[in-house]
């Protein structure tokens, strides 16, 4: 999965934070501070539409926008493509595994427990 730009990933943050669909007008509303053109919202909800960031359904002469995946799975398909930038995959997650603070560590170990119970 691709990265975002500053706008698009402003524009999920939006998306992100609701718990369901907006229209462009939402978004353009919830991003006030921004002072951005309308137009210009509504072009970027349609490039992540077309990039699968978004899943759009009709409301009326309107689009109503969610998130295709969540922050978490996006953030995780990130962490995914660095590994995938290294030559090493085990050194890149052992620096990682140093790295993360004990309840991180914690929740590590929990979860990898899980999968091997499966």
């Amino acid at each position: 999965m691709k990265g975002l730009g500053d706008l698009e990933r402003s524009v999920m943050d939006v998306l992100w934070a609701h718990a369901g669909p907006l229209t462009a007008r939402d978004v353009s509303k919830a991003m006030a501070d921004r002072d951005l053109a309308p137009t210009t919202v509504m072009t970027v909800l349609d490039r992540l539409t077309r990039k699968g960031f978004l899943l759009r359904e009709r409301d009326g002469r309107a689009w109503r926008y969610r998130p295709a995946e969540s922050r978490d799975a996006y953030v995780a398909e990130l962490m995914l493509g660095a590994l995938d930038m290294t030559g090493d995959r085990d050194a890149a997650l052992a620096r990682f595994a140093q790295s993360v603070t004990g309840s991180e560590a914690e929740t590590l170990r929990r979860v990898l427990a899980e999968l091997e119970e499966k």
